[in-house]
């Protein structure tokens, strides 16, 4: 295979990895506090040895969408949404972790967890605790948990360190390889939940376009597989 070859092949990777990208991304659009995803591509150059050099395109670094999700009122005593930048702190078997789904509950032990059963944390990362029969719960912007009048807790709201070295460690959860620190400016809204950042149509049209992109790649590779069958053949009857 020559270098247009080994080009355009590096571009049809890239392309089948932002496809998954995108279709992940419209599977999730109606997911409670869902990022989207986006694809940075990158040139590749290589130096070849007796020719020039060669330069090929590269697709293999995510980026997630930092925009604000509509928020949508549910009147759920344990749905919160965060308006501005800040993450809920969770407890998972994999470490800490940070998410923007809001959507939690009171377990068996009176633990606030997220719908995957992970524990809610405070800001010193531990456990948030709802006791039973302590009547109507109020949350404040800032986190905290009252009962009766009485303070019983408070959320954990954090802000990652470095928010470009979030990686994503599934649909809605995000590991902080740099740590976290206490949300400046952000609040939590008791009673809502933050709907997913997703474009759908602009989704669907970089889907059409990826796919376009693809097919004309793939032509591409078609005609020179003709082209170097041409050669050889024409190669083989001129012996």
């Amino acid at each position: 295979m020559d270098s247009s070859g080994y080009v355009t092949l590096t571009r049809q990777s890239g392309l089948l990895r932002e496809m998954q990208v995108v279709a992940n991304n419209i599977a999730n659009a109606a997911t409670t506090g869902f990022r989207q995803e986006g694809m940075i591509f990158s040139e590749y150059v290589s130096s070849v040895r007796g020719g020039p050099s060669l330069s090929m395109g590269q697709g293999n670094v995510r980026n997630t969408s930092l925009e604000q999700g509509a928020l949508t009122q549910t009147g759920g005593t344990f749905d919160f949404a965060i308006e501005g930048d800040g993450y809920f702190l969770v407890e998972t078997p994999g470490g800490e972790r940070l998410t923007r789904a809001g959507s939690f509950t009171v377990n068996g032990e009176g633990d606030l967890v997220t719908q995957d059963g992970h524990r809610v944390l405070d800001a010193g990362g531990a456990p948030v605790f709802i006791p039973p029969d302590v009547g109507p719960i109020a949350v404040a912007p800032d986190g905290t948990v009252s009962a009766g009048g009485g303070l019983i807790g408070q959320i954990g709201l954090v802000s990652p360190v470095d928010p470009r070295e979030m990686v994503r460690q599934s649909g809605v959860m995000f590991e902080a390889d740099e740590g976290s620190e206490p949300a400046e400016n952000a609040r939590i809204m008791q009673g809502f939940v933050e709907a997913s950042n997703v474009d759908s149509i602009g989704q669907l049209a970089r889907m059409i376009e990826i796919q376009r992109a693809y097919e004309m790649g793939q032509s591409f590779l078609d005609s020179e597989d003709e082209r170097v069958r041409r050669a050889m053949d024409a190669m083989m009857k001129s012996q």
